[in-house]
């Protein structure tokens, strides 16, 4: 298990969540000092320990068990791959799934850059506005951004439900 690169993984995903030490071990279940010094790569982790600090940082415990060496990294399937390959949709529906698929992705690329920006300039206030909008919004202004706005007209294979009088 490499130790330090654990807690310097864990440090970085608490810091980008803008979570403080007392919060996610109160989350995870331990101690201050215990995840500071997992942290900090002075203690060795338990696979239990590890899945509760993955729960407070709202991450998937497989991603620590990876970093912990407990498993090994498997390749991500190609998503866009494999929606184009699916037979039981229209080639116009892929092409939206692919579109909004690659939005998400676009957008979630720049919220990281922001967080690294925020991480090594400070906090800002937000005001409460609300991040991003509908996944309908956020493929469009990526598609427009991109200049591959497409009109798709309804898509027919949808069902529709009718309105109750």
């Amino acid at each position: 298990m490499n130790v330090h690169g654990v807690g310097e993984f864990i440090r970085t995903q608490r810091r980008n969540a803008q979570l403080s030490l007392s919060k996610v071990s109160g989350l995870a279940g331990v101690s201050i000092p215990y995840l500071s010094q997992v942290e900090r790569g002075l203690r060795k982790p338990s696979a239990d320990v590890l899945q509760a600090i993955a729960k407070g940082l709202r991450i998937s415990a497989e991603t620590l068990y990876i970093q912990a060496g407990f498993l090994e990294d498997r390749p991500v399937p190609d998503v866009a791959t494999s929606i184009l390959a699916d037979p039981t949709i229209t080639e116009r529906q892929k092409q939206a799934l692919v579109q909004i698929y690659e939005a998400f992705r676009d957008e979630t690329g720049r919220a990281a850059e922001a967080g690294a920006t925020v991480a090594a300039v400070g906090p800002t206030r937000t005001g409460g506005r609300k991040a991003s909008g509908s996944a309908k919004s956020v493929a469009k202004r990526s598609a427009e951004s991109k200049g591959r706005v497409q009109k798709m007209g309804p898509l027919s294979a949808v069902p529709h439900r009718a309105a109750k009088a």
